[in-house]
């Protein structure tokens, strides 16, 4: 999950919670707000704890790669 999902998450648990009084049958919309709400947090710190435990590792080569470049020329005669 990503930034941006766990702060949708915790918008729309917000708005369900604080927002709306509203009833759906046999659904207790300030618990589902809730709810959305610790997973949006939970999310959240995941993704930031996931982050910096991705590092970047680089290697060098340990003898220099040499390249050499050859030229034939096919336009002029050999030398007698």
């Amino acid at each position: 999950m990503g930034i941006g999902t766990s702060i949708f998450l915790i918008a729309v648990g917000a708005i369900l919670t604080f927002a709306l009084n509203a009833t759906v049958g046999g659904v207790d919309l300030d618990i589902v707000g809730w709810i959305l709400m610790a997973a949006g947090v939970v999310g959240l710190i995941l993704t930031l704890v996931w982050s910096r435990r991705r590092q970047v590792v680089t290697t060098t080569a340990e003898q220099p790669v040499e390249y050499r470049r050859v030229e034939e020329r096919r336009d002029v005669n050999p030398p007698m």
